[in-house]
């Protein structure tokens, strides 16, 4: 399998990559920044640089052809404002998924945010519910698109520490935090399991192991 994934340095994205290589896959990650390259490298990943702020649907696209598999885990990341969170968060995703349609590659795998879906409640802080609403305004349109066999990962709150393999999976579950690993290690599952597309996954930490969550969603 090729898989192309759309913020290729991220956290989520390198563990990704090296899950990915590590099994022969082959794999591509898109970046902003050349000085990044090294970094994906290492993880087994071949750099492609490309902004997806500024490049037009058809540049992406070649980038994208042949691919099995589209990951989107790009982000405006900490420290950005409102106004990155719309440009990347929400328009980056879209653009992505225009490039996708294009050449034809099907599988498309989200990763998200838990509470995307709703309203930030009063009191949010102002950049994080532009975050949360530009993440639910690219679920919906990906959820749209016909052209796409999509599934939109909504992890809880990230950490660094070390992976359990263990989770819980499910269209909804209680707010709660997740390692990095382990979204992971998930995201690697669902790609290969067509029959989660469709679905829209709450992912935190638990007591199951990621196959079995995985299969037991695809049921």
């Amino acid at each position: 399998m090729r898989t192309v994934i759309a913020g290729g340095h991220g956290k989520i994205a390198r563990r990704l990559e090296k899950l990915l290589a590590g099994r022969g896959d082959q794999v591509a990650g898109l970046i902003r920044n050349p000085d990044q390259s090294a970094a994906l490298i290492e993880a087994g990943a071949e750099p492609v640089v490309c902004d997806l702020e500024s490049a037009s649907a058809e540049e992406v696209a070649r980038h994208l052809a042949g691919a099995d598999a589209a990951v989107f885990a790009a982000g405006a990341g900490p420290g950005s404002g409102a106004a990155r969170k719309e440009t990347v968060d929400r328009a980056a995703a879209a653009l992505f998924a225009d490039a996708a349609e294009r050449v034809g590659v099907r599988r498309f795998v989200v990763v998200s945010s838990m509470g995307a879906d709703e309203e930030p409640p009063p009191g949010t802080d102002p950049v994080f519910a532009a975050y949360l609403r530009a993440k639910g305004a690219a679920d919906a349109d990906i959820r749209a698109r016909a052209g796409l066999d999509w599934t939109i990962l909504r992890p809880g709150a990230l950490t660094d520490d070390p992976g359990t393999g263990l989770v819980r999976l499910a269209e909804r579950t209680p707010r709660g935090q997740v390692t990095r690993d382990d979204v992971a290690a998930v995201l690697a599952a669902l790609l290969d399991e067509p029959r989660t597309a469709g679905l829209t996954l709450d992912l935190v930490g638990g007591d199951t192991p990621v196959s079995t969550a995985v299969d037991a969603v695809a049921a």
